[in-house]
């Protein structure tokens, strides 16, 4: 299928999406049309966040890899998030090409990506309404994408994103699970501006313990990163 029918087959299916999961069901045919295994909705981490599972919002990444990724704190070591905070289009990199924008993958962080076929990425940096940053990513092993074919992925990526991000706002949601008072102290602090390392000094616990209240938190508000978090306490009147 030549480039034009196959973006406009694509959009249409995206456009005619009813819920979240179907824009994420179009997405992942879009992965397969492009010669990608994965695809990977996630919100774009903060310079504290040490895990990648809570940033999540859907993936089709094997459990075992984001469960070893954690397992090795690989969030600090992975350049993929400076660089495309640092850019507002689509990028892509092999870790098998010469030409992988500089970036330097730590060996334990290469292995990994070997290990579950995650050796071609093209991954595109996003904007909700509501002033949230994510990054839509695909993963495989094919060859590096052409610039054309980079292109086109990413504008039906922003698309989906757009379609995704409406349905996000306006889809009805549970009631979330209130917070407990160690959770909501937690979020108190985080509102204050304070990192996970002070928040764990001022409340005697380690970091790791403040990111696991703080991925609770995220959890039960249904919330994607702290910010948003912070947002949704602060309007839902659990903090002041």
């Amino acid at each position: 299928m030549i480039t034009i029918e196959r973006q406009a087959a694509l959009n249409k299916e995206i456009s005619s999406s009813e819920s979240y999961s179907g824009v994420i069901s179009a997405l992942k045919k879009v992965a397969v049309e492009f010669g990608f295994r994965h695809v990977t909705l996630l919100a774009s981490p903060d310079p504290d966040d040490i895990l990648l599972a809570p940033l999540i919002v859907e993936t089709s990444w094997s459990r075992d890899y984001v469960r070893e990724f954690d397992r090795q704190r690989l969030m600090r070591r992975c350049p993929l998030g400076p660089l495309l905070l640092g850019s507002a289009l689509p990028v892509s990199w092999s870790i098998d090409a010469a030409d992988t924008h500089n970036l330097a993958f730590d060996p334990q962080t290469l292995a990994l990506l070997r290990i579950y076929d995650l050796v071609c990425t093209a991954a595109m940096p996003l904007h909700s309404v509501d002033g949230n940053r994510f990054i839509l990513r695909f993963d495989g092993t094919r060859q590096p994408l052409a610039q054309a074919e980079l292109n086109e992925l990413g504008m039906i990526a922003l698309h989906a994103f757009d379609v995704f991000d409406r349905l996000r706002r306006h889809e009805p949601r549970a009631i979330a699970p209130p917070l407990t008072a160690r959770e909501l102290e937690v979020v108190r602090w985080t509102s204050q501006g304070k990192t996970s390392n002070e928040i764990g000094n001022i409340l005697s616990l380690s970091d790791h313990t403040i990111n696991a209240y703080l991925t609770n938190a995220i959890r039960k508000l249904d919330c994607v990163n702290r910010t948003q978090l912070v947002a949704k306490a602060i309007r839902l009147k659990l903090i002041a």
